[in-house]
């Protein structure tokens, strides 16, 4: 058509303008932002120590020593904070949006969901949240908290929780994180594992969750509320404090003594992380001072320009290892960190009113990191609505982003396409994103690529774990390559070992491939009262250096790069002896756009897998139409004529993403229920749909559940 000539010769003018200014810049040694795909692939970012295929590989920053701190002197958290508030003390740290008003929004089908409006950030400086931390710790030593004991949070993320952390490493108070979303016997577990007196919630989860359990809990005294809701009937002996009344207590003269601290050691237990308990009993994981400096210093360093312009917005769950992380780094640079949720995210989120803003347009953040999740959801929602534009736009949008991604090969920019093209997109989170980090699992090259196009800015996926405090690889800015999760951290190294069950090994050609054992100061002491597990994933080298046994099968490239390629865990093996991993296929699966998402299980001795899906209710109700089945939505995940649709073009997207036939699910069950990503999906999955799963597949689900 006519436009799009004018479109191609807009094109083929810009480029020809650009061409000479980007080689000018290559003559000039400006290579890292000008490299091609293939240029940047073969750069060398770490190598083998010793020069064997096994490793330890390690960043060439860190050849002859891994870095254990950023600052030197600083090897404490309660140093970091400190030193954050001397030099950036009058300048906004940790902000909450006002709340306006709640509001119900009446749906079609007769429910009514509950939007809020918000207004603009509330800041607390630097020396303002270091004095509320100061005055929390103090409070809660008179309210009988002693130094080196353990105190449970069980909190949503938000300002307070920060706080609360704060003061707990400034008062050397090991730290208790839970999930937000765990169950009662997950609760109850952690609380008495690690024998704590206090706690620090909200009034919601303290209603919803934790009162459920406290007869439980024998040995609780003080449940401290983050806002002023204080509700009554407890159990005898449990007092309720407010957050806000607790602080004015270190004022009172007899509690001077109280503001008296004892500083942590580098080698003190600074947080105690409870695992999401999805596959089994939550495991507490012993995370050390020196263990997150040494995190901060390698996160620091793969995060180009980090400084006190930056604003980052806090939304993951801050019981997780990348999420506090990530702000800890933010802390020591000092960053602003804006906090928001899931469901008031963006303009489009599930809590936010028609017509309002979300969180990242109102904070318009430079800084985020993200789990495939979220980062799937919104190249879904795009690529949705640009299949409903008309031909011709959708042709300008496929025409610019191939262009684009041609470019990025190249390893040139393309502002005259991110700004007439790919604005809107990039407005999804606030339109100021210059660095986006992935981590929680792997990203599909297809999201990856999307996200590196269209919100124009790199993402650079990540790999690290709870036991080795997040710390492990970190892809470079400037590296636009799929599939690969970076070179390791300049604070720890990488080995591979021999696989011999599942056929990997150190020797392997092209790539050696093996599992992937972590090690460094990033390395965490073990699982909390449990040695025989501690044991057998944790060992000490003849150097006295700290490993972990991550499970993950990995490969390294020529450059040093590493990319994920399976999970001993994750293999099951089907009756005619082929091995599946289940992850993979999930991985790929969660790129067809009637999945929102997707669990999938094998039963021991079975030639076949079973998809447990979570549909997309606006492509199902679509399919359903084309197939020409009515009914509800609940009828229409109950129907098994659309589970027959379903499995087809689930058969058909893995059939494209060339799956073997024995990885494609042959048997699926329709949801209805959503999850948001701080769901544990495999743990809910079973606990929300065990009955729904029996009645289609009785035999095979009953047998994989008492398994479980």
């Amino acid at each position: 058509t006519p436009w799009t000539v004018v479109f191609r010769l807009m094109v083929w003018l810009y480029s020809a303008l650009c061409f000479l200014p980007s080689l000018l810049r290559r003559d000039l040694g400006q290579k890292s932002s000008s490299m091609s795909l293939e240029e940047q692939m073969s750069q060398l970012k770490a190598r083998s120590v010793g020069g064997t295929p096994d490793g330890p590989y390690r960043d060439l920053k860190s050849q002859q020593k891994l870095a254990c701190f950023l600052k030197a002197g600083v090897d404490t958290l309660d140093k970091v904070f400190e030193t954050a508030a001397q030099h950036y003390h009058g300048q906004d740290f940790i902000g909450t949006r006002e709340f306006l008003r709640e509001e119900d929004e009446h749906q079609a089908n007769g429910k009514v969901f509950k939007k809020v409006v918000l207004g603009e950030y509330r800041w607390m400086s630097y020396d303002e949240a270091y004095r509320s931390a100061l005055s929390l710790g103090a409070s809660l030593i008179a309210l009988g908290q002693k130094p080196c004991h353990n105190i449970a949070i069980f909190c949503e993320t938000r300002a307070e929780w920060m706080i609360t952390a704060q003061a707990c490493f400034l008062y050397n108070f090991p730290l208790v994180t839970l999930y937000s979303t765990l169950g009662g016997p997950a609760i109850a577990h952690g609380l008495n594992e690690t024998e704590v007196t206090h706690i620090i919630t909200s009034s919601e989860l303290l209603e919803a969750r934790l009162k459920l359990v406290l007869l439980d809990v024998p040995r609780l005294k003080h449940i401290i509320i983050v806002d002023s809701k204080v509700g009554s009937h407890y159990p005898r002996g449990i007092r309720v404090h407010s957050m806000t009344t607790l602080q004015e207590m270190q004022a009172r003269p007899e509690n001077v003594s109280c503001r008296d601290r004892k500083r942590p050691q580098p080698s003190d237990i600074a947080v105690i992380m409870y695992t999401s308990g999805s596959t089994g009993v939550p495991k507490g994981v012993m995370i050390t001072h020196s263990n997150l400096i040494a995190t901060m210093t390698g996160m620091a360093e793969r995060i180009p320009g980090l400084c006190e312009n930056d604003t980052y917005i806090g939304y993951l769950p801050l019981a997780h290892v990348l999420e506090l992380s990530a702000e800890i780094v933010c802390v020591s640079f000092g960053c602003r960190i804006g906090y928001s949720s899931p469901q008031t995210l963006a303009d489009q989120s599930t809590k936010i009113k028609k017509g309002s803003k979300g969180d990242t347009s109102v904070l318009q953040p430079t800084l985020m990191a993200a789990v495939p999740e979220i980062m799937d959801r919104i190249y879904k929602n795009v690529m949705a609505k640009v299949e409903a534009m008309g031909l011709l736009q959708r042709m300008l949008f496929f025409l610019a982003y191939n262009y684009k991604l041609e470019q990025l090969e190249k390893g040139f920019s393309t502002p005259l396409c991110d700004k007439l093209v790919f604005h809107n997109i990039r407005a999804l989170l606030g339109g100021c994103v210059r660095v986006l980090l992935s981590g929680g699992a792997p990203l599909s090259a297809a999201t990856q690529r999307f996200m590196n196009v269209c919100l124009c800015c790199p993402v650079g996926q990540g790999y690290g774990l709870t036991e080795t405090c997040g710390a492990g690889t970190i892809c470079q800015s400037w590296d636009y390559s799929t599939g690969r999760v970076g070179a390791p951290l300049i604070c720890c190294e990488i080995r591979l070992k021999n696989w011999e069950e599942g056929g990997y090994r150190c020797t392997d050609k092209p790539h050696p491939r093996g599992e992937i054992l972590i090690g460094g100061p990033s390395i965490t002491m073990g699982y909390y009262k449990n040695q025989q597990k501690t044991q057998e994933d944790f060992f000490t080298d003849k150097n006295g250096q700290r490993w972990f046994c991550t499970g993950d099968i990995g490969e390294f490239h020529p450059d040093g790069c590493l990319a994920i390629i399976d999970r001993k865990k994750d293999l099951v093996k089907l009756q005619a002896g082929e091995y599946v991993s289940l992850g993979k296929v999930e991985a790929i699966l969660k790129n067809c756009p009637l999945i929102d998402n997707i669990f999938t299980i094998c039963c021991f001795g079975e030639s076949y897998i079973i998809a447990f899906v979570v549909p997309n209710q606006k492509h199902l109700m679509s399919l359903a139409k084309e197939c020409g089945v009515c009914g509800s939505w609940e009828q229409l995940c109950y129907s098994s004529h659309m589970e027959e649709e379903v499995l087809k073009v689930i058969t058909e997207t893995a059939l494209k993403a060339q799956l073997e036939r024995f990885e494609i699910p042959r048997k699926i069950c329709l949801s209805t229920e959503p999850w948001t990503p701080e769901t544990s999906l495999v743990t809910d999955a079973f606990k929300l749909k065990r009955k729904e799963l029996k009645r289609h597949y009785q035999n095979e689900i009953e047998l994989m559940y008492n398994d479980k």
